[in-house]
């Protein structure tokens, strides 16, 4: 699966809670995890966290939402039920993406939704614990971008095993910028054809890892 993820509480009270959601993050492959404000206690949160994903997931804390940081590309999705949220069934999963859930007793404030390129939410009649909310997420993300055989029509497992992966076409990348792909030319036509000599192009042997 290509792409990254991580997911994060803003205002969290129940250190408890990030505990019982950052295990589930770590089992289901997040990059990081983080929190905005709130109250944070990492010695409360490993009373939970009987994995100790501290140790493997990278935990970001920020004081306050002005310092929340993401990196470059990677989209902010808040999970939150409100009138024009999009369903999560219906929702189309970011390659790379930053979940974020409320606090327990409250909402996404009104500042941390402005900043969201999305707002979806999970179609349940009432609001569920944070932990459990953000788990559904991370399974649905799954379920959509992983690579799976098709379910049968009929009760049961699949019939067929998932697709081969294909790989794409070869594509020399240069800095700062994403030429299209040149696969079946040879790197000196493609110099040939090139960009103009203030784009330098970097070609290394490959399997040489540059």
């Amino acid at each position: 699966m290509r792409g990254y993820f991580a997911i994060g509480v803003e205002g969290l009270s129940k250190p408890m809670n990030a505990g019982t959601l950052f295990r589930s993050a770590h089992a289901f492959g997040a990059s990081f995890v983080f929190t905005v404000g709130g109250v944070w206690s990492s010695g409360e949160a490993r009373l939970s966290d009987t994995a100790d994903s501290a140790s493997e997931v990278p935990h970001y804390h920020f004081d306050n939402l002005g310092q929340l940081r993401l990196p470059d590309r990677c989209a902010l999705v808040g999970i939150e039920l409100m009138a024009d949220s999009v369903e999560l069934p219906s929702f189309r999963h970011p390659r790379s993406a930053a979940y974020v859930l409320g606090p327990e007793r409250g909402s996404l404030s009104p500042e941390l939704v402005a900043r969201c390129d999305h707002i979806i939410r999970i179609p349940t009649s009432f609001c569920v614990n944070v932990a459990v909310a953000g788990s559904i997420v991370m399974y649905d993300r799954l379920l959509s971008l992983g690579r799976y055989a098709e379910r049968p029509v009929a009760p049961g497992g699949p019939l067929a095993p998932p697709p081969a992966h294909v790989h794409g076409k070869q594509i020399i990348r240069s800095d700062g910028r994403n030429p299209e792909s040149i696969s079946g030319k040879s790197v000196s036509r493609a110099l040939e054809e090139a960009p103009p000599t203030d784009w330098p192009l970097k070609v290394g042997k490959p399997g040489n890892g540059r």
